[in-house]
């Protein structure tokens, strides 16, 4: 597999062909914060929190870079006065959300003391890490999206979570709001979560 030489934040760092520039920045030690990736899953792109500022052919944007493959010669930034504005303002925006947990510790690294904007405490952010490891971990589709645009929301489903979830609870782990943890709690499975929503409602 050939390898490619990228600069980022001053730093000359070697990398595999495809290998995105997340992977190759925590391989070189090089931090850059996530909400929606985890390395056993396909790259999502959700969060936006791994925004990164990169050049190349003295052009300069800002890209995801948990889905942007390494080039030879790229220049990359991960924490340039444009990428942490960015990241600053997702946080306030997510916050409301989901106040406590790594979403509280990103806030605090990023100087942030609270948010000045108003949203229904979710315990959700919309990361998809329980979606997508119930299918491509598990196989087993059991939680899903449903609904669109801000009525877009996760929910267990009906015809599958209470034959599988009970023994799982696996995608518990890594919710960063805590959410999952949350919904079922007082609820018994086989009981469906759904139902149980849709009856306190």
């Amino acid at each position: 597999m050939e390898s490619i030489r990228l600069e980022i934040d001053g730093k000359f760092v070697e990398a595999q062909e495809g290998m995105t520039i997340l992977q190759a920045a925590r391989g070189a030690g090089i931090d850059i914060p996530t909400l929606c990736y985890d390395e056993r899953l396909a790259p999502y792109g959700a969060c936006r929190l791994c925004t990164v500022e990169i050049t190349e052919d003295n052009r300069t944007r800002l890209v995801a870079s948990c889905v942007y493959l390494v080039e030879e010669g790229l220049v990359v930034e991960t924490n340039s006065e444009r990428v942490n504005k960015i990241r600053k303002m997702l946080l306030e925006l997510l916050l409301p959300l989901a106040p406590t947990g790594p979403l509280e510790s990103l806030a605090r690294k990023y100087g942030l003391e609270g948010s000045r904007f108003t949203a229904e405490q979710t315990s959700c952010v919309l990361c998809g890490l329980c979606v997508r490891y119930c299918a491509e971990i598990k196989k087993a589709n059991a939680i899903g999206f449903i609904g669109r645009g801000i009525d877009r929301e996760v929910a267990f489903l009906p015809e599958v979570a209470p034959k599988v979830c009970a023994s799982c609870r696996e995608c518990f782990a890594i919710c960063p709001g805590g959410k999952l943890a949350s919904e079922t709690d007082g609820v018994r499975f086989p009981i469906s979560i759904w139902q149980s929503k849709q009856e306190l409602r």
